[in-house]
């Protein structure tokens, strides 16, 4: 008798279990449930063209400064999930989260930092594109839209430029050749305490319209091998306090010669890359956050893939940083002349799949500073490395 009540027990506790979330289900309900005629991904992911991609790239680093050793250690310089595809003619999707970043979310955009892309795309016809969600921003240049993969080492200026934003993007296809975007992003991710390392500087006030506006023209020539790419950006990063972006890329793609110049400026009435902000080192004077800078960047670069297994390559950048008008510390000036030299030298054992390489990198940082920057106690040395490295796209899906 007492088995059968421990039977008739047992089998009463598994039923109010299972009847649990149902219960719950009046205070919770699913939005979508399997009885509605909507369609779930799952369930129409065969008419669904999706793709999944796992990137990663590793090296074994030797570092030196001023040509003498410092330490070798390896690094996992990228790891990105990517998830892209259509869901019908008309919508499409991409999402791309770095395991380099972190996942803290960001104050303004309320997304996390460790994710790059979240965008769906509606596109009307031929002719007309609509982007929404956290997109790249629609800079010109060949750096600012290929996968950072390809890009191998980026130059300071793109380095210190926050090119993930949140927004929505106009592209106009005037001809299959002639393309123009319009975009309007927020300008920063953060709080104007997060973004500035000494914060904002004394007497200015946060803007209510912390956007970045952004024309871009691109045209390809040539049947193709030349494109050619112009943008325009203006924003607002405090009340009266403006940044201004001229940048254009000039692109060479054809057979196994792979060419492109990137020609960067910007204009800023408050130090948002904060290059010149760091060059202070004074002991005793507290460090504020520099005004009236201006970056300007050239990046020249030539792949040529000598054989179907083997590619080398050379780039070059030459970067400037200046002061346009005196505030606190800063004197007006050039403060700063930066190169980045770099030649590599890539194997792709399988020919039939260019995801994946191993490669011989090397990289070298000179740095000139001025009287002024000398003056701020800056310190900045030559620096150079050697990687040997594995890059592998996967193809999950």
């Amino acid at each position: 008798m007492q088995s059968e009540n421990r039977t008739a027990m047992k089998r009463l506790a598994i039923l109010l279990i299972l009847l649990m979330p149902l219960a719950a289900s009046a205070q919770n309900e699913a939005l979508i449930s399997y009885d509605d005629s909507t369609k779930t991904l799952l369930k129409n992911f065969r008419h669904i063209k999706s793709h999944i991609n796992l990137e990663f790239a590793s090296t074994a680093n030797a570092y030196f400064t001023e040509g003498s050793f410092d330490e070798a250690s390896f690094k996992m310089n990228r790891v990105r999930l990517e998830i892209l595809g259509r869901l019908n003619d008309d919508l499409s999707y991409h999402f791309r989260q770095s395991f380099n970043k972190y996942s803290n979310p960001y104050s303004v955009d309320n997304m996390s930092s460790s994710i790059e892309y979240a965008y769906i795309k509606w596109h009307r016809g031929d002719w007309f594109d609509l982007v929404a969600g956290k997109q790249f921003l629609a800079v010109a240049g060949y750096e600012g839209w290929v996968n950072g993969l390809k890009v191998r080492e980026f130059c300071d200026f793109n380095n210190n430029f926050e090119i993930y934003q949140t927004g929505v993007t106009g592209v106009i296809r005037f001809t299959p050749d002639q393309h123009l975007m319009l975009q309007v992003t927020n300008n920063r991710n953060s709080s104007d305490s997060e973004i500035y390392l000494y914060g904002l500087p004394a007497g200015l006030e946060s803007s209510k319209l912390p956007l970045l506006a952004t024309a871009n023209w691109n045209g390809w020539f040539a049947d193709g091998a030349v494109h050619l790419m112009y943008s325009a950006s203006a924003g607002q990063l405090a009340k009266g306090k403006n940044v201004y972006y001229l940048m254009c890329g000039n692109i060479y793609e054809k057979g196994p010669v792979l060419a492109y110049l990137d020609v960067l400026y910007s204009r800023s009435a408050i130090d948002s890359q904060q290059r010149i902000t760091t060059l202070q080192n004074l002991p005793g004077l507290p460090p504020v956050t520099a005004q009236n800078v201006e970056y300007f960047s050239v990046i020249a670069n030539m792949d040529y893939r000598f054989h179907p297994k083997w590619n080398g390559y050379i780039k070059g950048a030459y970067e400037t940083a200046s002061v346009y008008e005196a505030n606190g510390p800063f004197a007006a000036g050039k403060y700063m002349t930066s190169w980045n030299a770099q030649a590599c030298v890539e194997w792709f054992p399988f020919v039939s799949d260019e995801g994946f390489k191993v490669f011989l990198h090397f990289l070298y940082k000179g740095y000139d500073l001025t009287q002024n920057a000398d003056a701020l106690g800056a310190v900045m040395p030559h620096t150079q490395r050697i990687s040997l490295g594995i890059q592998y796209i996967i193809p999950v899906l």
